[in-house]
């Protein structure tokens, strides 16, 4: 998370950039981000060289060999003369990022004119990616030499001192987009990663599967997805499952320029380099995808609505709203193969509103498809952007009802505080949760009156399709006994005369 100390460090570099006359503030978190992800790139280089050194193979670089590409690195222009560092970022690395073809930057000839990467036609052309796509119409916009050497300088000690290897780089972004005054008015805000990853453990996606988010942000989930298959499949996957996980496996779509800009540089900072990241408004008529995804993992805006005229008819068919929540729910199932799975945060409103398009889309996954799970999130799990209650909802695509028995979980820690500080803390219910999920034959012993335990779809049903764990939770009533009201008037006279000496003492005092 980022802290007060954090905070007071970005703080300083927002305000250097405003003193530089950049008052925008959509304007400053662009020209930020830049500059975080050419730093990111200089680390992605450091890493390839140090495999190089250790496995003594020639391995392809980002930076081109000649002295023009090495001067664009991070590491070797951020020490430089003011007026170095900007002509170098403003008139070589910012256009040649912007240029990105067949992985590696292109270079500039001793006139500062830009050449084509070498051998380009043996790497495949990349021009066409999302990165490509979505940087074509970034600006360099700081002003001035000094501005952009206190943003560089104020950066490197934020990664020198304060981020590290933690997943910072979205939590920095979701602060700066925090200062701007319609952030969040569409219910959208970060998911955090360790709800990301339980997310994405209790699915498990594999190197075949086709894995979407059609809210993707800042694109956490497919990263997050990424990481798992990596550290699961890793020594195991073929190269045409590299092939694969380069770009086909992952797809995300967004309706925020910005965003997409964020979520193509995460991306390929994983060694995704083709993905389908697109600006798409997923519930419209725009969207025509139906049948394609093994896996949906999202975090869908909660309260906004949509143009009903916009809204694709195949949606409104299983739930008739304007309501962004319930619409996402029927555009998974539409996205899904059959057989595919669902892992998806809704609002608490979504399990027991009492709406006819409420209840439709919940008896569409009871009934039609394979509910499995509903886990009940603490209020605190998105603070300090948020406070809302939510739960998670896990289902499968079948088309054909599935649905036996539902598991409830109530998840009451999450491993951080529920306050806006969000500190860590011992208590944890995430491990206990997946390995009751992936357990669940063993779940069904279990009481009503503990934390987790599953409910028939009959009863669901008899309940209106009710997906609150509190419609079905017992609450176990543990008698307390009291001592009798003698004993409870003896002990307050014994206070009484207690304080009463404790007075004489005082008054014998003054």
């Amino acid at each position: 998370m980022v802290t007060g100390a954090i905070k007071n460090k970005i703080d300083k570099i927002w305000t250097d950039i405003w003193a530089g006359g950049i008052t925008n503030p959509l304007t400053v978190i662009e020209q930020l981000t830049y500059l975080m992800f050419i730093r990111s790139l200089d680390e992605k280089e450091l890493e390839t060289e140090e495999l190089e050194n250790l496995s003594g193979e020639r391995m392809e670089r980002i930076f081109p060999a000649s002295e023009a590409g090495q001067s664009m690195r991070w590491s070797r222009f951020k020490n430089a003369d003011p007026r170095t560092i900007y002509e170098i970022v403003s008139q070589r690395v910012f256009p040649a990022i912007k240029n990105w073809k067949c992985g590696q930057l292109p270079d500039f000839n001793d006139a500062g004119e830009m050449m084509e990467p070498e051998a380009a036609g043996d790497r495949g052309n990349e021009g066409g990616t999302a990165f490509a796509r979505y940087m074509s119409d970034a600006m360099f916009l700081i002003p001035t030499p000094q501005v952009l050497q206190k943003i560089i300088t104020g950066l490197e000690d934020l990664y020198e001192h304060d981020i590290g290897e933690l997943d910072m780089q979205g939590d920095l972004y979701e602060y700066m987009l925090g200062k701007l005054a319609t952030a969040g008015q569409n219910g959208q805000f970060r998911t955090p990663k360790h709800i990301r990853e339980m997310m994405v453990e209790l699915l498990r996606p594999t190197p075949d599967d086709l894995i979407c988010d059609p809210a993707c942000g800042t694109a956490g989930f497919l990263v997050s997805s990424a990481e798992y298959i990596r550290a699961h499949y890793e020594d195991a996957m073929s190269p045409e499952q590299w092939e694969h996980f380069a770009g086909p496996m992952f797809t995300g779509f967004d309706t925020d320029r910005t965003m997409l800009r964020i979520s193509a540089m995460n991306l390929m900072l994983h060694s995704i380099r083709r993905p389908r990241v697109e600006y798409q408004d997923s519930v419209s008529k725009q969207n025509q995808i139906a049948g394609q995804f093994t896996v949906c993992l999202a975090n869908p805006p909660f309260k906004g609505t949509v143009d009903a005229e916009s809204i694709h008819d195949n949606l409104k068919a299983v739930t008739q709203t304007k309501k962004t929540e319930l619409l996402f729910l029927a555009l998974f199932l539409r996205m899904l193969k059959k057989g595919g799975r669902c892992a998806c945060i809704v609002p608490d409103g979504v399990l027991f509103g009492s709406s006819k398009a409420h209840k439709s889309i919940r008896r569409e996954l009871v009934e039609n498809h394979q509910l499995r799970a509903v886990i009940s999130m603490p209020s605190g799990v998105f603070k300090p952007y948020a406070g809302v209650s939510t739960a998670v909802l896990v289902f499968t695509k079948t088309g054909a009802g599935g649905t036996e028995k539902v598991w409830f979980y109530e998840m009451k820690a999450d491993g951080f505080s529920l306050d806006d500080k969000r500190a860590e803390t011992q208590e944890n219910d995430i491990p206990d949760l997946l390995r009751r999920f992936h357990d669940l034959d063993g779940e069904a012993a279990r009481l009503r009156t503990q934390q987790s335990f599953l409910v028939p779809k009959a009863e669901i049903a008899e309940n209106g399709y009710d997906l609150s764990i509190n419609k079905y939770k017992q609450v176990e009533y543990v008698p307390v006994e009291y001592p009798p009201a003698e004993e409870i008037l003896d002990e307050l006279e014994r206070m009484e005369e207690e304080i009463a000496a404790g007075l004489r003492e005082l008054r014998g005092m003054v």
